[in-house]
């Protein structure tokens, strides 16, 4: 197996010599454990693409050179690997390990309404044949009995990652639901309960990385800040929004300390994902600012006579509220 692009990057970043360029970038097409046939997006002329313009996607951007990560489901991962992707590939391939209720996002369903519960598809033993390492998420909704479920189902996964020498990420989710904290806590109390998950965590069976919702600069900082040898924090993406947007939230999360970035419909989405990467990096890299950025990756589409979803106006705007900030 060659070394991966991620393994060097955690330890440059652990030593303290991180640099713009070793900021992690992850491409999360896991969306089939969410949102099922429509996961691989919607296609030209109407309807969703396939489960096989998906994993195109996926082959795509792993031989890029522009993300570390490819996070899958267990069976893209295992098609993948099959297929040789990873071999000697400078990219990691991880697989989504559970599948909380709140994730559970079905045409027509009502489960986000309700507190999350444990839940696991996959399982190491199945994956750990063609890879090593594999997302972990929970969701904290201030309920003791939900939140006592999912600490008592994180602590037997880690048992069973120890076991099998299987590394790990830690995703944890803003509620979907009204948990009856003021929004502009929520961050707060998400970081707190971080801590608290991992505090009585040793480095054996820890988590690499996070993976949360960036809920502004001052409560991420507050959390990047805290132990910084030693918890390295990263940021999903949610929602598509404008390519602004993209730009803006890799470009605040980094500086407000985040060294991972982990985006699924923001790059899945996009009219051309890998100009999309390229851009997010050279802004991070401050390069570029994101509102060039944007003017960039219209230019590029332009170019390569790809018809924008927005005009380059709108497509300038910052729509995300945490965001304009």
């Amino acid at each position: 197996m060659a070394e991966k692009l991620l393994d060097r990057k955690l330890a440059r970043i652990r030593s303290g010599l991180y640099q713009p360029q070793d900021f992690v970038i992850a491409d999360a097409k896991d969306g089939d454990m969410a949102f099922g046939v429509t996961a691989p997006g919607p296609k030209a002329g109407g309807g969703w693409k396939t489960k096989s313009q998906y994993l195109e996607a996926m082959k795509s951007m792993s031989k890029s050179g522009l993300v570390d990560i490819m996070l899958m489901s267990a069976s893209s991962a295992e098609t993948l690997s099959n297929d040789g992707l990873f071999g000697d590939s400078l990219v990691t391939p991880a697989v989504r390990l559970n599948d909380t209720t709140d994730i559970w996002m079905a045409r027509g369903s009502r489960y986000r309404q309700f507190p999350s519960v444990p839940f696991a598809s996959a399982d190491i033993e199945s994956v750990r044949s063609f890879c090593n390492l594999g997302l972990y998420s929970m969701t904290f909704s201030n309920d003791l009995q939900s939140d006592l479920a999912s600490l008592n189902a994180y602590r037997a996964f880690r048992m069973i990652a120890r076991e099998a020498e299987f590394q790990h990420f830690l995703e944890v989710f803003n509620p979907a639901n009204d948990i009856g904290i003021k929004a502009d806590e929520i961050g707060h109390y998400i970081n707190d309960m971080i801590i608290k998950s991992v505090a009585g965590v040793t480095t054996v069976t820890a988590p690499l990385f996070l993976k949360i919702q960036f809920n502004g600069a001052a409560s991420m900082s507050d959390l990047c800040r805290y132990d910084i040898d030693n918890l390295i924090v990263g940021i999903l993406g949610g929602a598509a929004g404008t390519t602004r947007d993209t730009f803006e939230l890799a470009h605040q999360a980094e500086q407000a300390g985040c060294r991972v970035a982990l985006f699924g419909r923001k790059i899945n989405l996009a009219e051309a994902p890998l100009e999309l990467v390229r851009l997010m990096r050279e802004t991070i890299e401050q390069k570029t600012t994101p509102d060039a950025a944007v003017v960039s990756y219209h230019a590029y589409l332009g170019e390569n006579e790809i018809t924008p979803q927005r005009g380059l106006k709108e497509d300038r705007q910052i729509t995300d509220p945490v965001l304009r900030q």
